[in-house]
């Protein structure tokens, strides 16, 4: 399982303090490092079965600057995952990748059952 984090954000540091706390093994990737391409968040976005908002940091600085809340509705699905792949800041964090399920974001509930 690929965990995609940032080191800084607390929600971030949150679930890898959770994943540890149940024995989760994972491998861990700095996104904005080493951000996701194209190729790959094409692939999980297709896995997961959410709307490719999902995978967007909606409350990022750089999503608003760049006014994405607007610009998105009018932007192909091939464009926003371009757009995804050019900067690990804009991707929700953190992003899971397990054998069957894609997370973006940590909602325990949601970890548990995916997870557990």
């Amino acid at each position: 399982m690929k965990v995609l984090v940032y080191r800084k954000c607390s929600t971030c540091q949150k679930a890898l303090k959770w994943l540890d706390a149940h024995g989760i093994s994972f491998e861990e990737r700095a996104m904005v490092e080493e951000h996701p391409t194209y190729e790959e968040l094409k692939e999980w976005y297709e896995k997961s079965g959410m709307p490719l908002k999902k995978f967007f940091n909606t409350s990022g600085n750089l999503y608003k600057q760049m006014n994405l809340k607007d610009k998105l509705k009018d932007m192909s699905e091939e464009e926003q995952l371009k757009l995804l792949a050019t900067d690990g800041m804009l991707v929700k964090r953190p992003l899971v990748v397990g054998t069957d399920f894609v997370l973006t974001g940590f909602r325990e509930k949601e970890w548990e059952e995916k997870m557990l």
